[in-house]
């Protein structure tokens, strides 16, 4: 009698045990009654019984899936290889069991095709310097095309752009050329900026002359201060010799003027003009010599 009641009763106990589930918090449980969908259950304490109801447990925490390196062809036909890392999340775990049948795989796969068509539609500038812009492109159409799975794709970075040794010695001579560019361009706006100065400050001398003179007396000092300076160059003003300049002009009759002088052809040539210009001017200053017999001789 005891036997025939304690044996449905540990029955029972143990259907019961067998029925209990606990489910986190961040995990959803799928009920299937008899095949079909019934309800989501959790977090917590649920029933689940055995032979009649299934269930599938559903993570809702953020998944990170490493998207395979790819080969893309740019759009102006560089070949690279390109990684990318994606963050997404189950928001309708109904969806994602009964839409699709391994939502892991089917969006590792989604993403790796998007990654491709995406990036093939770019140049290689773009990849390396707008990865913002092409990171929310592949977000938004990976984000579109999951939402009947119950997936909600939060972010996609693209890791890697791995480029041949070729091309990043073409990319180094690029940047280089565009270094040298900006360094001349530099140059000549100081350039041109010091000429205006220059300017600004020779109108300003030429108004008071002795500005310049003071400029004379602080570079001879500064060169002076130099203890490596040997040799002191004082720029001398060309007013000053118009003085010397004017007189020569002015007397063109003087031991100068009034003659033509012209190379000598020979070396006998060369000794008959020197004696004759030693010996002219004498000659002509010489003081007539007055006759015998005149009055006044002795």
């Amino acid at each position: 009698m005891i036997t025939a009641i304690l044996a449905p009763l540990a029955l029972i106990l143990g259907l019961l045990i067998l029925s209990i589930r606990i489910l986190p918090e961040y995990e959803r449980g799928v009920i299937f009654f008899l095949g079909r969908f019934q309800e989501v259950k959790g977090p917590g304490l649920i029933i689940v019984i055995p032979g009649i109801q299934q269930m599938v447990r559903v993570d809702l925490r953020v998944i990170t899936l490493d998207v395979p390196s790819q080969d893309v062809i740019s759009q102006d036909n560089v070949t690279v290889r390109v990684n990318a890392v994606l963050y997404f999340r189950v928001v309708d775990p109904e969806k994602a069991i009964i839409q699709v049948e391994d939502f892991n795989n089917a969006t590792s796969q989604l993403a790796q095709t998007t990654l491709r068509s995406v990036l093939g539609k770019h140049d290689l500038d773009e990849m390396l310097s707008e990865r913002d812009k092409l990171n929310d492109d592949i977000q938004s159409i990976l984000d579109k095309q999951t939402d009947s799975w119950g997936i909600k794709v939060a972010n996609v970075e693209i890791k890697h752009v791995d480029l041949n040794e070729s091309m990043i010695r073409a990319i180094a001579r690029q940047a280089e050329a565009e270094r040298e560019r900006r360094a001349k361009v530099i140059h000549a706006q100081g350039e041109l900026q010091a000429a205006v100065k220059l300017t600004e400050a020779a109108d300003i001398m030429a108004g008071n002359p002795q500005a310049l003179q003071l400029r004379y007396l602080q570079t001879m000092s500064d060169m002076s201060n130099d203890s490596n300076a040997s040799t002191i160059v004082f720029p001398f003003p060309f007013d000053l010799l118009g003085a010397f300049l004017g007189s020569d002009r002015a007397n063109p009759g003087g031991p100068s003027g009034g003659t033509t002088s012209r190379p000598a052809k020979n070396l006998d040539e060369a000794a008959e003009t020197t004696v004759a210009a030693d010996e002219g001017p004498a000659a002509d200053n010489a003081l007539p010599r007055r006759p015998k017999g005149e009055k006044g001789d002795k």
